[in-house]
């Protein structure tokens, strides 16, 4: 999104009209109807507020004040200030001459003059697309000196002298978030289109609001669990998660399924995919228009992948090594009774790529064979630059979410885990909504990525804490320092052909983070590593299918020291970056064999896809 006021040609259609005389004062006889609206909505409110604190269930134990350990690292980080104080006084002749231009600016403009802007957002922000923010001199004041004081807070925190990487991090991550918080859209006096809206529907936007934030305080026990979309308006098995095939292989961890042939001959060796378990599987499968898996069986691949279960208190102490036995171990064996086939292209995104890079290292000490090439989207292999979920994983985190889980019985609630990963996001995805559903009354919209984003699930302890301290506290994959079920992780011992994905603007597995890990296997000292960048984040960049026709990607055959060194070699291409591997993973295949169909071999099917597991709501 372009800067300054190009920003807001991508506003909505019902903003574009709306000049700096919609908020013209309403006369009495509204003002009246817009009291008694509020004084109505406020009764009702009182009534289902009461209703959802009152069915909230008692902690077992008291809040915990500072469950992150903040305390100790804003002292640190503001300390270090107080004891600079030319770095203070740098940060302030900052912000007076921001403040003094922005004045100059305001003068002009008030007398008719233009003027342009002191600062502006960062590209992307959507927060300030409402027209009144830089055509009505009043909202334009209020943008510009939040967005002053924002600069000036962050880059205090980046300015602290003398203070660890990891504590800065920290501080200025949780600083965004309290900057965040305070933005004026967030707010219905200094928000625009809230004012607007109030006016023009007499108050009944705060009241549907306030009805809207009593619902989901109800919906979460008392906790806030903000809706983000209209949750009855998919059904998985029948509006996502579409494409045929069945459940062929169940155990405690998973379920594996095969997905019916779309051509009349495919490929010898099988492909498997190992989704991550911290989200459902059918992101790869939610519309037929944008399945992958539809879309790699419509190339000739016999597509096996697993989904895991949603897992309760019983399963509270599996750990990474339960899941390799019972999940990738176990579709290896299910894979080979209903094919034939011994080996196997293999798939992990995300966190289930990281349980399939240690799988490798750990097959690679075995001299197990059976996985003949290796692919991976947007999965981090090292740590080191894994962006701002480090700053959940030093002790005082670990400490917070193992105390969570144990109050939960063991595992990770499946609301607790989104909010983290919101909070990485949080204009996107908590403050906008808190914006629409509670300020606007708006009902929430049917989006299909947000359904799934929605439908989280649960995380039993000894695998979570495992993950967590492992790879994002200790780096211990990286470092040569993992032992996984008694063998210690070597990832250099590792030689077979690898496809490694990274997103452009991924947030949770950095571009950076995951092209570090491209370089720790033995494959890439053998030329055997082919990295692609694609354009957008986490999920548009993996899910972008050919016929979408959006973003891009950049390949390099190179794998130089450093993704800079990478990207300055790299070539942009148009569009999907699937294409790009078919060719690689089909020259990997094998030839062309009848299509083979769930049941054709020694392992019966047990049901439809999408199967029982995916359907467990946490």
């Amino acid at each position: 999104m372009a800067k300054g006021k190009d920003s807001r040609k991508d506003g909505p259609q019902e903003q574009a009209s709306a000049g700096s005389d919609s908020l013209s004062m309403p006369g009495l006889a509204a003002l009246e109807q817009y009291s008694k609206a509020v004084f109505e909505a406020s009764t009702q409110a009182q009534d289902l507020l009461a209703k959802a604190l009152g069915s909230a269930a008692v902690p077992q134990s008291p809040p915990n004040p500072d469950p992150f350990g903040l305390v100790p690292d804003f002292m640190e980080v503001f300390g270090k200030l107080a004891a600079n104080p030319d770095v203070i006084m740098k940060a302030q002749k900052a912000l007076f001459e921001g403040y003094g231009a922005l004045w100059a600016n305001a003068l002009k403009r008030a007398a008719g003059e233009k003027a342009g802007d002191v600062i502006v957002p960062e590209p992307g922000d959507r927060r300030w697309r409402d027209p009144e923010w830089t055509e009505n001199l009043v909202f334009d004041l209020i943008r510009q000196s939040y967005l002053l004081n924002a600069r000036w807070l962050n880059d205090l925190v980046a300015n602290a002298p003398d203070v660890d990487g990891k504590t800065r991090k920290k501080v200025a991550f949780f600083t965004r978030q309290m900057i965040d918080a305070y933005a004026p859209p967030n707010f219905a006096l200094t928000n625009p289109e809230v004012l607007r809206e109030t006016v023009q529907s007499e108050g009944e936007n705060l009241k549907r609001g306030l009805e809207n934030l009593a619902r989901d305080l109800q919906r979460g026990g008392g906790r806030l669990n903000i809706t983000q979309t209209d949750t009855d308006a998919f059904e998985i098995g029948v509006d996502v998660a579409t494409a045929p095939g069945k459940v062929v292989f169940e155990n405690e961890i998973m379920q594996l399924l095969q997905f019916s042939p779309a051509t009349e001959t495919v490929y010898t060796r099988p492909l498997v995919i190992f989704p991550p378990w911290i989200n459902k599987y059918y992101i790869l499968d939610l519309r037929p228009q944008s399945s992958m898996i539809r879309w790699l069986a419509g190339k000739g691949y016999t597509v096996f992948l697993t989904s895991w279960v949603n897992p309760d208190a019983a399963l509270k102490d599996k750990g990474f090594a339960d899941y390799m036995h019972g999940g990738i171990f176990a579709a290896l064996d299910a894979i080979k009774a209903a094919t034939g086939e011994s080996r196997v292209n293999a798939v992990g995104y995300c966190i289930g790529g990281t349980l399939l890079a240690a799988t490798l290292a750990y097959m690679a000490q075995r001299g197990d064979k059976r996985i003949a090439s290796a692919t991976f989207f947007a999965a981090q292999a090292d740590f080191e630059k894994a962006g701002d979920l480090l700053v959940f994983c030093d002790e005082a985190g670990l400490k917070e979410v193992a105390r969570r889980m144990d109050e939960a019985g063991g595992v990770l609630d499946g609301a607790t885990m989104s909010e983290t990963f919101n909070m990485l996001r949080a204009n996107d995805l908590i403050w906008s909504n808190v914006i629409s559903n509670y300020l606007l009354g708006r009902a929430p919209r049917a989006f299909d990525l947000l359904y799934w984003n929605a439908d989280s699930t649960r995380m039993p302890k000894a695998l979570h804490l495992e993950y967590l301290d492992t790879f994002y506290r200790r780096n211990a994959f990286a470092r040569g320092e993992m032992v996984l079920d008694g063998v210690r992780l070597d990832p250099a011992q590792v030689h077979i052909p690898l496809y490694v994905q990274a997103s452009h603007d991924d947030h949770i597995a950095p571009r950076e983070s995951v092209y570090r890990g491209a370089r720790l296997f033995g494959s890439a000292r053998d030329g055997k590593v082919r990295f692609v960048l694609a354009g957008s984040g986490h999920i548009a960049g993996v899910i972008n299918p050919p016929a979408a026709r959006k973003y891009q990607y950049w390949t390099n055959e190179a794998l130089p020291e450093t993704l800079e060194e990478w990207q300055a070699g790299a070539q942009q291409h148009p569009g999907s970056w699937w294409p790009d591997w078919h060719r690689w993973l089909r020259a990997r295949s094998g030839r062309r064999i009848p299509a083979r169909r769930p049941g054709d071999g020694a392992l019966v099917p047990i049901e439809d896809a999408p199967g029982r597991y995916v359907k467990v709501k946490s």
